[in-house]
C-alpha cells in the first residue's frame, strides 16, 4: 500500500466544464497488482487539475482498507487481484457503505460474463486497459458526477449477455467438467449426481448457449467468459 505520487506539472484544464460545480478535485484510488500499470494510470489522471489520485493498492484487501480510510469519489478497480478479486471487493464495499461506492472496472478482459457480473454487482463503468487517456478521464468525471460509463463495444456485450439466459451454478459446474473432456458418467461421479441428471443439465446448457453440441458449447462459453480454458 502506498500513497500516490503528486504530479503537479503540465496540468491542463481539460474536463473542468464538466466538473465546474465541484469545489475540490475528484479523488481516486487506483487498484491493480501491476505497479507499472498503476503508475501509468496515476500519471494519466494526475495531469488534470480536477482529478487527484490519493492512493494506490496492489490487492483486494488493500483496496477495501483504503476505501474505508479515504472514501474516494471513484475507485478504479482491476478484476484479477490477489487476496480478494475485484468482484469480491465491489460486492463487499457496496454492502457496507452508503452512499454506494462509485466503481470503475478497468481490466485486460472484456468478455461478456465479466462485464455482466461487474454491472450486476454495481460497477458504474467498465474499461479495458488499452483505453486511451481521454476515455479514462471522461469515465472518471462522468462516474464522479453520478453517471455511468460503458463504451459502445462494452455496452453491446453487456446487452448481449443480459439478453441470454443465465446458467445456474450447477450448469456452470457441469460445463466446466465438459471442458475437461469428461463423460456424463465421470461428471456425475465428480459432482455426486446421477448420470440422468447430468444429461438433463447438459441439454439445458446447450439450449441456453444455443449450441448444437458439446464442443460448440465449450467454445461459446470460453468466448463469453463463462469458463477459463487453459
Amino acid at each position: 500500500m502506498r500513497p500516490a505520487r503528486d504530479s503537479s506539472t503540465n496540468r491542463n484544464t481539460e474536463g473542468q466544464a464538466l466538473n465546474a460545480g465541484r469545489a475540490t478535485p475528484i479523488t481516486v484510488v487506483v487498484v491493480d497488482d501491476h505497479p507499472v500499470f498503476r503508475q501509468g494510470i496515476t500519471e494519466i489522471l494526475s495531469s488534470q487539475n480536477d482529478i487527484k489520485v490519493v492512493a494506490e493498492a496492489a490487492n483486494g484487501e488493500e483496496a477495501c482498507k483504503l476505501y474505508s480510510e479515504l472514501r474516494p469519489d471513484v475507485l478504479m478497480l482491476d478484476l484479477r487481484l490477489p487476496k480478494k478479486d475485484g468482484l469480491q471487493v465491489l460486492l463487499e464495499l457496496r454492502a457496507q457503505y452508503t452512499p454506494r461506492p462509485r466503481v470503475i472496472i478497468i481490466t485486460s478482459y472484456n468478455c461478456e460474463e465479466d462485464i455482466r457480473q461487474a454491472a450486476s454487482a454495481g460497477a458504474k463503468g467498465f474499461l479495458v486497459k488499452v483505453a486511451d487517456p481521454e476515455q479514462i478521464r471522461e469515465a472518471i468525471r462522468r462516474v464522479a458526477e453520478g453517471g455511468s460509463f460503458f463504451p459502445p463495444e462494452i455496452g453491446l456485450k453487456l446487452a448481449e449477455s443480459m439478453s441470454s439466459p443465465a446458467l445456474s451454478k450447477r450448469e456452470t459446474q457441469v460445463l466446466q467438467q465438459l471442458a475437461c473432456g469428461k463423460s456424463n458418467k465421470e461428471i456425475g461421479g465428480a459432482l455426486y449426481i446421477s448420470e440422468g441428471t447430468v444429461k438433463f443439465h447438459v441439454k439445458s446448457v446447450l439450449r441456453k448457449l444455443n449450441a448444437i453440441g458439446r464442443a460448440e458449447a465449450i467454445a461459446i462459453a470460453a468466448r463469453r467468459g463463462l469458463l477459463r480454458v487453459h
